[in-house]
């Protein structure tokens, strides 16, 4: 405080009623007492310095994320398993032709799937790091507790902290075989990165539906299977904080 002038200096937060976001900043405000009240010379409001540092995670860290999920699995309780997944993740069972999109779809599919006691070993790995993501990739081998019978297949986990420049696309698709008319359904994952200027891919897994092979699966309640909806509204951007306007992806 000094002759007809203040300052206040700190660190705010601001809600945003229209979403329920919070945002932190740092402060500065220059008060003069000027007609009779105090009114602001000078406002500062800058974003917390730290706030875009990407948390940090080495490549054996990465697979051992594989283990949280593994132990889950050991406890044979379908929520401890459901939790390990993050609230808009797309899960593509290996047993079941309905892509999984939230906790309730993702408990129900391993509700079922547990009571094979499964537990998993990673035979091959590939991992990519990025800002406050990580993908795992490759091929893993599930050993049934309950009938001893083990199981190869290719997997890809996306692991994520909070937000930045990727996005996700994941659900089934159809081919048309141009040569020959014939028509092929599969599963789908892509995860892009925003480099060079352009989006590009960084994973793609593409699957046959495993129930035409395997047998049919249980299916949740019609209630709670998700209307299909065009391929083109199917790309949502899950991660944003670089405090600069992202791109936009082509519909």
């Amino acid at each position: 405080v000094g002759t007809n002038w203040a300052q206040d200096a700190g660190i705010y937060e601001f809600t945003m009623g229209a979403t329920g976001q919070k945002v932190k900043g740092r402060y500065t405000y220059v008060y003069v007492f000027e007609d009779g009240e105090w009114k602001i010379s000078q406002h500062h409001s800058s974003v917390m310095p730290e706030a875009n540092k990407p948390q940090a995670i080495t490549e054996s860290e990465v697979r051992g994320l594989f283990q949280l999920w593994n132990s889950a699995l050991a406890t044979l309780d379908s929520d401890a398993v459901a939790r390990r997944y993050a609230k808009k993740a797309v899960l593509l069972p290996t047993v079941s032709d309905v892509p999984r999109t939230d906790y309730a779809l993702i408990k129900h599919y391993f509700d079922d799937f547990l009571k094979k006691k499964p537990q998993g070993e990673i035979l091959e790995s590939n991992v990519v790091i990025g800002h406050d993501w990580c993908q795992d990739a490759g091929i893993y081998e599930f050993t049934m507790g309950a009938t001893g019978d083990k199981v190869q297949g290719r997997y890809s986990f996306v692991y994520v902290w909070e937000d930045d420049d990727w996005c996700q696309d994941a659900g089934i698709y159809e081919f048309t075989m141009g040569a020959t008319g014939d028509k092929v359904q599969g599963r789908y994952s892509f995860v892009y990165v925003w480099e060079d200027g352009q989006w590009k891919i960084s994973h793609h897994h593409s699957s046959v539906m495993p129930e035409p092979i395997l047998g049919p699966a249980p299916k949740p309640s019609p209630t709670k299977i998700a209307e299909p909806i065009k391929i083109e509204e199917e790309v949502e951007i899950v991660m944003d904080t670089s405090g600069e306007k992202t791109p936009a992806i082509p519909k």
